[in-house]
């Protein structure tokens, strides 16, 4: 009989919410509050401990996220409009039913920063993080045209490059997720890549070989062929009709949903504007890469303090992280 079991600790202080487990079917909502991906519910104890076990879980590797809520049960249904929440705190993992994986604290007692696990592929999206941290970095140290285009290159290889080592499909997905996403600055220079750049053919192999009938193999299969659709329309035979058809489809959603995200920007900046003056402080170091202790010694303020002028931060700019405020800052 199959049996996981995913344990840790949450900062009982300031985090006292009920704590979900959610399996992800559709790579496009890695990151969010979506109850149809719950699958389990429960409460830490009173050092702050929590487990989730069973044998229910899917065969197969699958996307995870374990996450907690800090909003009332009367706040979650406005707040939770599209999958955000700006009181919420997540983590993203690989598992199968047979694995054993605790989250413990991490540097600063920081939850949910590192995972312990006997599966070697459930911490490969922290270490993907990592990387995308640096390419972060890096795009912000000059913001010139010219180091724009060298940077892009070279993290689309590098980060291509890096999750094909890992010899695990779904961790090229979550890479593929990020640099395809069509909010993302990166969209257009992935457009020029797909037309060259072999990679994503292989990728649609390696999935139909290890994940042959699952949702995340039909899912990229559909996309990629709508992106190359666009991008070269005329190598699609008009005999494969239905193919249209699915494709039109496909074209018609990517432009909803750039539109509702732009929608979703122009929100932003114009909530910015309605900021304090202290809130303005703290989003202007969490720009420059500051942790939250940095930013309470700076401001001569608690950390529990900064952690409330940041979920307000956030509540008002409808973001849920802090990657999302600098991806945000960069596209201004």
């Amino acid at each position: 009989m199959a049996q996981y079991e995913f344990s840790g600790y949450v900062d009982k202080k300031n985090w006292s919410g009920d704590i979900y487990l959610s399996l992800i079917e559709d790579y496009r909502k890695l990151s969010g509050i979506y109850p149809e991906q719950i699958i389990q519910k429960t409460v830490s104890d009173s050092i702050g401990y929590f487990r989730f076990s069973g044998d229910n879980l899917p065969l197969q590797n699958h996307m995870y996220r374990i996450h907690i809520e800090g909003c009332s049960e009367n706040e979650k249904e406005p707040i939770h409009f599209n999958g955000f929440c700006p009181y919420s705190k997540e983590i993203l993992f690989i598992a199968n039913n047979t694995d054993t994986l605790t989250l413990p604290f991490s540097f600063d007692d920081e939850m949910f920063c590192k995972i312990v696990s006997n599966n070697e592929k459930s911490s490969a999206f922290i270490k993907v993080d990592s990387i995308i941290d640096e390419m972060r970095f890096a795009f912000a140290s000059y913001r010139s045209e010219a180091n724009r285009k060298i940077n892009e290159k070279k993290w689309f290889t590098t980060l291509q490059r890096f999750v094909k080592n890992q010899n695990e499909p779904l961790t090229e997905l979550y890479v593929y997720a990020f640099l395809s996403d069509k909010a993302n600055n990166l969209y257009a220079h992935y457009l020029e890549d797909l037309k060259q750049n072999t990679y994503y053919d292989h990728l649609l192999e390696r999935l139909q070989k290890k994940y042959p009938n699952s949702t995340y193999t039909k899912q990229y299969e559909t996309e990629l062929a709508s992106d190359k659709f666009m991008i070269s329309p005329k190598e699609v035979s008009y005999k494969n009709w239905w193919l249209w058809i699915v494709l039109t489809c496909a074209i018609i959603l990517n432009v909803f949903q750039f539109l509702n995200y732009r929608k979703k920007i122009s929100a932003s900046y114009s909530s910015e504007k309605n900021l304090t003056q202290q809130e303005q402080k703290v989003l202007d170091l969490i720009l420059d890469d500051k942790t939250n202790k940095e930013i309470a010694s700076t401001m001569f303020v608690s950390i529990s303090t900064i952690k409330t002028h940041i979920n307000n931060l956030y509540k008002k700019l409808e973001v849920s992280s802090r990657d999302e405020v600098k991806s945000l800052h960069i596209k201004k």
